[in-house]
């Protein structure tokens, strides 16, 4: 009897440990957030994924009414930041601001990222597309991509296309140019965007695929000719500029995307505030504008719109990733 009576205490305390700490747990997520969240954006300072956060944050924190901290913490192309995020706690205070290249072109390029883009993390919502510019050097005698394709093929091997580095999304984008037009040009990696539109402005290279955030400016001042945008609908800001589909590259689609990701298992509760609060400041038009003006525009989704459009991308990818030849161990 007395290994009866012991048997039940322990089944009952048991029991009420299990029920306060679920009754503990769901305070915890009907107090949240009681302290400053981390979002963590694994590029460095002043990138575009930076600039995206600083631009959105500041309104959802407002919103929120609790602090969220961005913290940088760049390395091998965005994996570092990212990794740390899919080992954190799953408790809404570190989040991670995941691009298309942390979530999609990584996973072909690097021989080890550290985390799974899928299964290692709990998406909040998609935040922004950023549709890419297709420019030339105003040496380079064409306006407009029958043109351009025209020259190109005439001159096979003699131009030369610019990107912010092998496995860059302006470097993909340029393989996807060649793949769907045939044309034979020639790939120089840079150190980053920066030094790749410093080299178009002097004349090094006279083509270059990459975001308008960071090349549109530069097409407006007439210091480079803007020829198309590579998504399939016009951008707002840039009305003048066909579609590659319209300009006769027929199914040219390439953009940016970004999300922000909470570790997986992160309690549910937490991820519709999250969703809710990101999506009213994606939404307000202060931030809208402020988004256009640097040729981005707000995507708020749902979690589940995030993850089916990260497990449709990812084999188009791999694809460029293959196709460009750029691999890094």
């Amino acid at each position: 009897m007395s290994h009866v009576r012991l048997m039940l205490a322990l089944t009952r305390n048991i029991v009420l440990f299990a029920t306060l700490s679920m009754l503990g747990l769901v305070q915890a997520q009907s107090n949240y957030p009681d302290r400053p969240i981390r979002l963590i954006v694994p590029f460095p300072p002043g990138g575009g994924a930076d600039n995206l956060s600083r631009a959105v944050i500041p309104r959802a924190s407002q919103i929120l009414g609790q602090s969220i901290i961005i913290e940088n913490r760049p390395g091998a192309g965005g994996n570092v930041g990212s990794e740390l995020v899919a080992r954190a706690n799953p408790d809404g205070y570190t989040l991670l601001h995941g691009t298309n290249g942390t979530h999609g072109i990584n996973h072909a390029l690097y021989g080890r990222t550290g985390f799974d883009p899928l299964k290692d993390f709990a998406p909040i919502t998609r935040f922004t597309t950023i549709p890419a510019m297709v420019v030339v050097h105003p040496s380079l005698p064409v306006n407009n991509i029958k043109e351009l394709i025209a020259y190109l093929k005439a001159n096979p091997g003699k131009v030369s296309f610019a990107s912010a580095g092998n496995g860059t999304t302006s470097h993909m984008a340029g393989t996807f140019f060649k793949n769907m037009t045939g044309v034979d040009i020639v790939h120089i990696p840079y150190k980053g965007g920066g030094a790749a539109l410093t080299g178009m402005l002097g004349g090094e290279v006279q083509l270059m695929i990459d975001l308008m955030v960071n090349v549109y400016p530069q097409a407006k001042a007439g210091k480079l000719k803007g020829l198309a945008v590579t998504t399939l609908t016009r951008v707002p800001t840039a009305p003048e500029l066909p579609t590659m589909d319209e300009a006769g590259v027929p199914g040219f689609d390439i953009a940016a995307t970004d999300g922000i990701y909470a570790p997986a298992g992160t309690p549910r509760a937490i991820i519709d505030k999250l969703n809710a609060v990101l999506r009213q400041a994606l939404n307000d038009p202060q931030v809208r504008d402020n988004l256009g003006a640097r040729g981005a525009f707000p995507s708020p989704s749902t979690p589940e719109a995030l993850s089916q459009h990260i497990a449709k991308e990812l084999p188009m990818w791999a694809k460029l990733v293959k196709d460009s030849g750029a691999k890094v161990d």
